[in-house]
């Protein structure tokens, strides 16, 4: 999809020096993905935190399961 958006040439510049691109586009996707999944990586932590998920075994019994 394409967008035009307005962004400081600075935090430009920043972006492709930290995702490794060449160009602006390429950079800007792969800042704008990494953000998404660090939201989402953040937000099923405060779910698991406050009990949202529900795990019927103990610690003991997982690890009893696990394969070496």
């Amino acid at each position: 999809m394409r967008i035009t958006v307005d962004i400081e040439e600075d935090i430009i510049s920043d972006a492709m020096e930290l995702t490794g691109e060449k160009n602006k586009s390429p950079a800007i996707a792969k800042a704008v993905e990494q953000y998404v999944k660090r939201m989402r990586a953040k937000e099923f932590g405060k779910r698991l935190r406050e009990g949202f998920y529900d795990y019927p075994s103990t610690n003991a019994e997982v690890e009893a399961l696990e394969i070496i």
